[in-house]
């Protein structure tokens, strides 16, 4: 009984999903997968949690932690919330661009503004540039990350490593010679 409840609550939320924009545009229109030990939904707060070794992913987007909570509101998802040791997300943010990777204790992601807040020992990844703090607040439409230390007397401040991007590589034409040399013969020829 309880688990026919569950597996309902499961697919209302699954066919009122509103696709998560903040990966590649293809993967809006991917099916979204989820795997957990156990789920629990609450109609009347719009609130799913679930637990044990949780997996969502949605074309490139990838989110994973021990416990992952949606929020839903006018039946579309509005928050995604992931705690582990660490929770993991990961999305390629366009087809020419490395994967992102964040990190932290908790990530906390805002559907309608594209905003991912990292919180307790965060770091955020792209390529060999990174990003780590205590809190860090990663906007998706603007492509920006903003790194927070730990206010504590000794806490940990932000740490940024960012990669020279290589030079673009030149390359020259060289002059075509009216003067060729027939290689076979060793002879020179004038055409």
């Amino acid at each position: 009984m309880l688990i026919n409840r569950i597996s309902k609550a499961l697919c209302v939320l699954l066919l009122s999903w509103q696709p998560v924009a903040m990966a590649l545009p293809s993967d809006a229109n991917k099916a979204i997968h989820i795997s957990a030990d156990s789920a629990t939904r609450n109609d009347q707060t719009g609130i799913t949690l679930y637990t044990g070794d949780v997996l969502l992913t949605q074309g490139s987007m990838k989110v994973s932690g021990d416990s992952i909570e949606l929020r839903q509101a006018n039946n579309s998802i509005t928050k995604i919330i992931a705690k582990g040791r660490p929770a993991e997300f990961q999305q390629r943010p366009a087809a020419d661009e490395e994967i992102t990777h964040a990190y932290g204790k908790v990530l906390n992601y805002n559907v309608r503004t594209k905003e991912l807040e990292i919180i307790g020992q965060a770091k955020v990844s792209q390529g060999a540039d990174v990003f780590s703090g205590n809190r860090i607040v990663y906007n998706m439409n603007k492509s920006t990350v903003n790194a927070f230390r730990d206010e504590s007397a000794d806490g940990e401040r932000v740490q940024i490593v960012i990669q020279p991007k290589p030079a673009p590589i030149k390359t020259t034409e060289v002059p075509v010679d009216s003067t060729t040399s027939n290689t076979a013969t060793g002879e020179l020829n004038n055409q």
